[in-house]
């Protein structure tokens, strides 16, 4: 299909001509331009198009940087179908939307996404500030830095709900940044809890440079071309003593909450095998206690007839014995 991008601001148009920029788009594909961003959606996207638009232009700044000038391709894919043929085979299945650097492209599933797909207004804000870092920086970043930055700027704040009710925090410990970078290409569960980390390392520099640390880290990153360098003149610490800090802070901060949090849930677990059985037993119980009782009642009243009768027995033997004798007239002494 033949695209082509307009620089009109604020203008929707029909897509006619061929971009290579762009993904291969079938027919009937519109796109939406304002400011430096064009989104290409389908007419059954047309409304969330217009509503990222807006939000992205509404929010077009970063923690830490200057404001962006690069243009930015916003593509929102109609089905999962052709999400996937435009991410390719190497983009992980759990994904719902990718940034595509060299490009200045941003990949999204449209509004048939599932749940897990997340809010689209944070996921593109996520994305974008992949691009921002990548406009910034260019390439100084590590990945664990950049996934973390990214969740950051997007406030994504339940990353730190993840912490909270990780075992893997308590088992396997705090992992290196080199470990996130690695975790983020392993399954689902693995890179949601690399994602959440990152975003607390990430928070966590934010926090020791004070109002404008970002700022002053990411000039001095930029003027050394070294985060460690940057880490020693901001902070007076190496890159491996911020390290060592972050994580013995997480795993003073969420290992013990983790650990609860998990226990809890393996006792509902276990109650819920264990239930059954419980409840059989004590029928059994009960079955037992109702069957003595049974005994003990007829027992009790074998007693009382056993008890009965031997009264009335006794009764009658008395009674024999306090009858006096009869005497024919003529018997009886003269």
């Amino acid at each position: 299909m033949l695209l082509a991008i307009l620089a009109l601001v604020g203008r929707t148009s029909t897509v006619t001509a061929q971009d290579p920029a762009w993904p291969a788009v079938p027919p009937g594909a519109e796109l939406h331009e304002a400011g430096r961003f064009s989104v290409l959606a389908f007419p059954s996207e047309s409304r969330l198009a217009r509503a990222l638009l807006d939000d992205a232009l509404a929010r077009d700044t970063f923690p830490g940087l200057a404001r962006p000038q690069d243009r930015v391709r916003i593509a929102l894919a109609p089905s999962e179908t052709v999400f996937r043929a435009w991410v390719g085979p190497n983009a992980p299945e759990w994904g719902a939307a990718i940034a595509i650097p060299a490009r200045r492209l941003i990949i999204m599933q449209g509004r048939d996404a599932g749940a897990d797909a997340g809010e689209p207004r944070q996921t593109l804000r996520h994305e974008l500030a992949h691009l921002m870092l990548a406009e910034a920086m260019e390439g100084l970043v590590p990945r664990w830095f950049d996934e973390g930055y990214a969740s950051f700027a997007a406030g994504e704040w339940g990353r730190a709900q993840v912490l909270a009710t990780s075992l893997g925090l308590v088992w396997r410990g705090v992992p290196s940044f080199a470990g996130l970078d690695s975790a983020f290409v392993g399954g689902a569960t693995e890179a949601t809890r690399a994602y959440a980390l990152a975003y607390d390392a990430v928070a966590e520099l934010g926090a020791l440079g004070g109002a404008g640390g970002l700022t002053r880290l990411f000039d001095a990153w930029r003027s050394t071309g070294s985060f460690d360098l940057a880490l020693r003149q901001m902070h007076g610490m190496t890159e491996p003593g911020f390290e060592r800090h972050w994580r013995s802070r997480v795993r003073r901060q969420y290992g013990v909450v983790a650990l609860a949090a998990d226990l809890g849930v393996l006792s509902v677990v276990l109650g819920f095998f264990l239930l059954p059985l419980w409840w059989q037993r004590r029928q059994r119980q009960r079955a037992r206690l109702e069957g003595l009782r049974a005994q003990d009642a007829a027992q009790e009243a074998r007693e009382r007839a056993s008890a009965l009768a031997a009264l009335l027995g006794e009764g009658t033997a008395e009674r024999s014995a306090e009858q006096p004798r009869s005497f024919d007239r003529g018997e009886g002494p003269v």
